[in-house]
């Protein structure tokens, strides 16, 4: 994945793949031949020659400068570049996703992976792969040098090689196996931490302060206990490695010693062969301690690949249908049975058929968990069911692009659901292109303009976190405001005044009578006195339709309508 996204940017790779071979080539080759020279040639020579030498050797220093600049530079630029694509790519097909994903993976814990594994491979493209590459290539050609520097002393350097090679294979698939658990338990630690802050009224309101303090500090030790064994694996492949590298260039270094009291070779070999050495220790040495971090960045990669390949349980057909012009707002369910993909063993909706036609207002009352909400999920295809066709204006939903399908509803949830922006994005998050003009009309419509315009910067005012600065009528205004500025022939209304109190509620109900005019309306209501004007209501209960007709007519039969009016309104009288 990594490679795929570096492949965009072939002109910065080159710049930065041809400043690390400069800066490598010079230091595991040039460097240690100007001090052979400077020792052979300068040292016991004339003054001049000496400092002919030296201006080389500055003269490489301000090359491998230059070319370190450029190498931080270029493969900085490409670590930051490949991060920001793939958090866009991982984002765009998690936007594709249906909503049983995520029934499966916890948002909080995909978030972490966001934040924390795209650090580990922002620091992975950005410094350790080209702290590698630059090692590999010192190494490599270090080695060659000392070939050709002492040919016999360099054999005892090759015959140490595989001591090095060894350890790290035989630490290879331990390391990496727990670096993967690492990454998770600091993902559950980050998921954790969202979920408590965002409920931090519940916690507090029910003094559980120290108990998740303790659940939170048991998932830290927990993600410590996995660190501290990754950590320990790479204390002990480094331990091993430094003795044998080291122990390897000592011998080697004794034995370069002997040869230059023989006379076998000069002294600056010897001095050209020990720098180059050193170069080449340290070379293999950061190998070693970069290669954990290799390891963590293919964990991270894998865990995010994951999420990228992800694909969508409700698919766009190949030649998707189109909906009939102009829109009618006719809504089918026939002989639909469902069950949530968490919960296979148990229907949500069992044989359900129900006819809406345009312009009609339909409620689905019921006791909790009847199946009304799955309802609402399954005419916009969140969902497809097991059994039976939904259709809208007599097209099937699964020849339809989902997109297409979408654009004919307009919802208004139960808790209004707010993002973090200003009053004017979220408004407009119904039609993205309404101008100023038209966001007012439709605030003016759902008794939103007045307070709207109290606000210090008016559309403007930064609302924040889940709309937390405005009170919850105000917040289901605005999601009224939004569902007018989207027209759509199909209005869902869940919930929509069930946590207001008497006064909001008046005002959200006339601002709701104002969008459901001339609008195909289907309605979930738990409190029977919102709906009594329905056209028609449908009385749903463990997944099917027990009754339905006008308020006045179920209200006297009988049946589960009559009980929970009853019940309402005694409860009603009572208090």
């Amino acid at each position: 994945m990594i490679l795929r996204e570096l492949k965009k940017y072939p002109l910065q790779l080159t710049f930065a793949l041809v400043a690390l071979t400069i800066t490598a080539t010079i230091t595991s080759l040039a460097l240690p031949s100007a001090l052979k020279l400077i020792i052979d040639r300068g040292f016991g020579g004339v003054s001049q020659e000496v400092g002919r030498w030296f201006r080389y050797l500055l003269l490489l220093v301000f090359v491998l400068g230059i070319g370190t600049a450029v190498r931080f530079y270029f493969v900085s630029w490409l670590g930051e570049r490949v991060v920001a694509d793939i958090r866009r790519k991982v984002q765009a097909n998690l936007m594709r996703l249906s909503p049983s994903f995520f029934e499966h993976n916890s948002p909080k814990e995909i978030s972490s992976r966001m934040v924390s594994d795209t650090a580990i491979v922002e620091q992975v493209v950005g410094t350790t792969v080209s702290i590698a590459l630059r090692n590999l290539v010192m190494a490599v050609l270090g080695t060659a040098y000392l070939f050709w520097l002492a040919p016999s002393l360099a054999v005892y350097l090759f015959l140490a090689i595989p001591l090095v090679i060894v350890p790290i294979v035989l630490f290879a698939s331990r390391l990496r196996a727990i670096s993967r658990t690492s990454q998770d338990r600091v993902a559950d630690v980050g998921a954790m931490v969202t979920e408590v802050l965002s409920a931090m009224k519940v916690v507090q309101a029910f003094n559980q302060q120290n108990r998740e303090q303790e659940r939170f500090g048991s998932a830290v030790e927990g993600a410590f206990d996995i660190a501290r064994r990754r950590i320990m694996i790479r204390a002990i492949m480094t331990s091993v490695l430094t003795i044998l590298v080291f122990g390897a260039i000592t011998i080697l270094l004794w034995r370069g010693a002997v040869m230059v009291t023989e006379g076998l070779i000069t002294g600056g070999t010897i001095g050209a062969f020990v720098f180059a050495a050193m170069i080449v220790a340290a070379a293999f040495g950061a190998l070693t301690e970069v290669f954990g971090d290799l390891l963590r960045g293919a964990g991270a990669a894998s865990r995010l690949n994951e999420l990228m390949l992800e694909r969508p349980d409700i698919a766009v057909p190949a030649r998707p249908e189109r909906l009939p012009e102009p829109a009618r707002g006719s809504l089918s369910f026939r002989n639909v049975t469902f069950r949530y993909p968490t919960r296979p063993d148990l229907p949500a909706i069992s044989d359900f058929s129900l006819e809406i036609e345009p312009g009609e207002t339909v409620a689905l009352v019921g006791p909790s968990g009847a199946g009304k909400s799955t309802i609402f999920q399954l005419a916009e295809r969140f969902y497809d069911p097991q059994a039976g066709t939904i259709r809208v204006d007599g097209v099937p939903l699964t020849a339809l692009d989902p997109a297409d399908l979408r654009e004919r509803f307009a919802l208004v949830p139960q808790d209004g659901v707010l993002f973090s922006a200003n009053a004017r994005d979220n408004l407009r998050y119904g039609n993205w292109d309404a101008g100023d003009e038209e966001i007012w009309n439709a605030a003016r419509a759902a008794h939103a303009d007045e307070f709207l315009r109290l606000l210090p910067e008016g559309l403007d005012t930064f609302l924040g976190e889940n709309g937390t600065r405005l009170s919850g009528g105000q917040q289901q205004r605005l999601a009224i405001a939004r569902a007018i500025l989207r027209d759509a022939p199909i209005l869902l209304l869940d919930e929509a005044t069930s946590a207001l109190d008497a006064q909001a509620e008046r005002l959200v109900q006339d601002a709701l009578d104002e969008l459901m005019r001339d609008r195909t309306t289907l309605v979930i209501a738990h409190r029977l006195a919102t709906v009594r004007a329905a056209d028609r209501i449908v009385v749903m209960e463990d997944g099917r339709i027990v009754e339905q007709g006008s308020h006045d007519r179920l209200a006297s039969a009988g049946g589960l309508y009559e009980r929970l009016a009853r019940l309402q309104f005694d409860m009603q009288s009572a208090s």
